[in-house]
């Protein structure tokens, strides 16, 4: 016979949502404070965005050795990275000799997505709900749900009626796919299909690549770690790591000492050179105006077009696949590697969509507004509801019922990143209103997570049992949000930063662009004054 007891929800101090890089640092970082923790994930097993985005040539464009846990120097120290650039696979490797080297798995719950959270204003509690049925009261909610996990579909008329094989990148089969001998499209030419579009084209008899809006990318230079490579950097990680956490982006770049136009041409092209050899996305950081002066954007922008024209044979398909309508680096800078010769093949077709739209698709293949494409296999390359969409799949209900879809209607609205005005201890991770992407997503989860925590301390400390960010404060960092990124050249891109990827999105600058560093001050500023902007509760 049921007891009361049994009819009750489970009650832990804290729920954490997402078992990605963020999650898992959560559950470790909380279970040695003393708190019982939930983590919920909705993947059969750890990893985030690195479980599900299998696709060909999928890679971090962050070098390995940073893009990993840096809080134990036993786990830098034993763990030895192959790659500069780590692949899926082995990024995947790393997150779950991690979880089973600090026993985390017992902490998860896989297969599970979380429905809802609603507060009890009275308790100030939260009711977690999941698809499963599972019902967690909890006193804190973390979501480390990821800002690139909520992937999108475009609804073309008649997807559903092809008659061969659909994939997403983002959910990418895990037993592989085998294009040889197979026509195939690729639609999308972000990070994804820059990545895929040249493995794929090895194997495929035919590929067409639907592009709608041409991106930057910049050899990743990638290569074997060779053993000295590994002994150097285990050997100077607390220095490198000091550098990461002081850098506009969590990595120990250092930019040229001189702004772009205060040295000669040959200076200048010589620094471009070093980085374009040392390749990927740094180069916007070439120099430290890239981003806010124009005309050091457009030295960048020309030094880029030059390498790019000079290895595509056919000059209009290099007019097609070199952007003109954003500055450089405005959108996120792809990695590859080969992708623009690529396109050199004779069995490669690139399909220009802003000249002539997808008008549908049918059992055979894809219609554009003068020509069908025969094709057996579509890839969609189509990216993801960045930032937002992750949470929006949820019902968050805070005070009065009010949802956050609701109150984010217009744009997400938050104070440092962390706290939503209407939320008490709702603690978002890695999201909208932090550097977020613009930064290292370990080392900003790792600093999500400690500032969090610290800040359970301090409400333990000192008998409070919640913290809510105030209107005001909310108020006031998405105003300094915006002031920042118009002081800068972002804005003039039509980005996924913006949400402008995602028809009806508000467009609004989600991200903190001061950079990681002062980022990190003042977060930590804010807790050393008490948590100001934030009010201290204590339960009726």
């Amino acid at each position: 016979m049921a007891t009361t007891a049994d009819l009750l929800p489970e009650a832990v101090d804290a729920v954490v949502v997402g078992a990605g890089f963020a999650g898992l640092y959560a559950l470790h970082k909380l279970r040695q404070q003393g708190l019982t923790v939930r983590v919920f994930e909705a993947a059969p097993d750890v990893g985030g965005t690195w479980y599900y985005n299998r696709y060909p040539g999928a890679r971090c464009d962050v070098e390995s050795v940073d893009y990993c846990y840096s809080f134990s120097d036993d786990l830098q120290q034993e763990w030895t990275w192959t790659e500069k650039y780590a692949t899926q696979a082995e990024i995947l490797r790393y997150i779950n000799w991690v979880a089973d080297k600090l026993d985390l798995r017992r902490g998860i719950t896989f297969n599970t997505r979380v429905t809802s959270a609603v507060l009890d204003e009275d308790s100030l509690r939260w009711t977690v709900t999941t698809d499963t049925g599972a019902v967690v009261c909890a006193r804190f909610c973390l979501m480390a749900t990821g800002p690139l996990s909520a992937a999108l579909t475009p609804q073309f008329a008649g997807l559903n009626g092809f008659g061969g094989r659909i994939y997403h990148t983002a959910d990418w089969p895990h037993e592989g796919v085998d294009f040889t001998g197979r026509r195939v499209a690729v639609i999308g030419t972000g990070s994804s299909g820059v990545q895929s579009i040249p493995i794929i084209a090895e194997q495929a008899e035919q590929l067409y690549v639907f592009q709608r809006t041409p991106n930057y990318s910049v050899p990743a230079g990638n290569r074997p770690l060779s053993a000295e490579d590994v002994a150097q950097v285990k050997a100077t990680y607390a220095e490198r790591r000091r550098l990461s956490w002081q850098s506009g982006g969590g990595s120990p770049h250092v930019a040229h000492p001189k702004l772009t136009m205060e040295v000669s041409d040959e200076e200048r092209r010589a620094a471009f050179e070093k980085r374009w050899q040392l390749g990927g996305v740094l180069f916007s950081k070439t120099f430290r105006d890239q981003m806010i002066d124009s005309r050091a954007n457009e030295e960048a922008r020309k030094f880029y077009e030059e390498k790019i024209r000079a290895v595509i044979d056919d000059p209009d398909v290099a007019e097609l696949l070199i952007p003109s309508d954003h500055p450089i680096g405005t959108k996120r800078i792809c990695t590859d590697t080969n992708y623009f010769q690529t396109f050199n093949r004779p069995d490669v077709e690139l399909v220009s969509v802003r000249r002539t739209p997808i008008t549908s698709i049918d059992a055979d293949g894809i219609n554009t507004s003068d020509a069908h494409y025969d094709v057996d296999t579509i890839v969609l390359a189509t990216g993801f509801d960045a930032m937002t969409g992750a949470l929006g799949k949820m019902e968050i209900a805070g005070r009065g019922g009010e949802t956050l879809n609701d109150d984010w209607r217009d744009g997400p609205r938050t104070y440092l990143g962390l706290g939503v005005d209407g939320y008490p201890n709702l603690f978002v991770v890695s999201g909208p209103g932090a550097p977020a992407v613009l930064a290292n997503m370990v080392l900003h989860a790792e600093a999500h997570v400690n500032w969090i925590a610290g800040c359970i301390r301090h409400l333990d400390d000192h008998g409070y049992t919640a913290i809510e960010a105030t209107k005001e404060a909310v108020d006031e960092w998405g105003a300094e949000l915006a002031r920042r990124a118009e002081a800068t050249l972002f804005t003039k891109a039509d980005s996924w930063y913006m949400g402008a990827n995602v028809p009806g999105k508000p467009r609004v600058f989600m991200l903190f662009i001061g950079g990681f560093g002062v980022y990190l001050d003042i977060c930590a500023e804010v807790a050393d004054a008490g948590y100001k902007g934030f009010a201290l509760l204590k339960a009726d």
